[in-house]
């Protein structure tokens, strides 16, 4: 299975938290077949909006909650 990672942002109510203020209004940048990409697409949103500090950019692994681990 490809290890395949979703790279997504937008303003958050608290920069602390991933608590979006609109979910609506979500940046998707896109999804990666790995984290080396899905990395370097999330430095650069991330970087563009630096001076930002209610905008969060975030990879989620989407092969952990397609293949959730299995019980012993």
């Amino acid at each position: 299975m490809s290890k395949l990672h979703l790279v997504f942002g937008g303003r958050v109510a608290d920069p602390q938290t991933l608590d979006f203020s609109d979910p609506a209004a979500l940046d998707v940048v896109g999804i990666f077949p790995d984290y080396a990409s899905a990395e370097a697409a999330w430095r650069a949103n991330a970087q563009r909006t630096v001076d930002d500090a209610t905008m969060k950019y975030v990879v989620v692994h989407l092969h952990r909650l397609l293949e959730p681990p299995r019980p012993a």
